[in-house]
């Protein structure tokens, strides 16, 4: 325990990753909540805030397609939100998998499903 994986080197500044990281970090003043489970929703804060800046639309990305963004979505969807996944700015270790859980998004969750920057319909 305790001990760093060869390779695995923690993101700096001036540093591909450390200035990804710098780029989507929280800024002063914005929200940062930590999630325990695969939906930003279960166990977190995360409706009380939606619902406190009037939000109608979310626009998701993150790393796990067919877990995290699935889940969220969903629930999103079940809490009466408006939801767009930017399927470019969404990573999978499983890409087929990642394709069927974006495809039952869109046909039975009813999740608009763009690619790229999100488009005036989204906002």
């Amino acid at each position: 325990m305790g001990r760093r994986r060869a390779g695995l080197d923690p993101p700096r500044a001036g540093r591909w990753a450390g200035d990804v990281v710098g780029r989507v970090a929280p800024r002063e003043g914005e929200a940062l909540i930590l999630k325990p489970r695969y939906s930003a929703f279960d166990l977190t804060p995360l409706s009380l805030l939606l619902e406190q800046l009037g939000a109608e639309r979310l626009v998701m990305a993150g790393t796990a397609t067919e877990m995290c963004v699935a889940q969220s979505a969903i629930d999103a969807r079940e809490l009466g939100y408006k939801v767009t996944v930017l399927t470019d700015a969404c990573a999978s270790v499983d890409r087929e998998m990642a394709g069927t859980a974006l495809a039952y998004l869109e046909r039975v969750v009813g999740v608009r499903l763009e690619a790229g920057a999100p488009s005036a319909h989204s906002r």
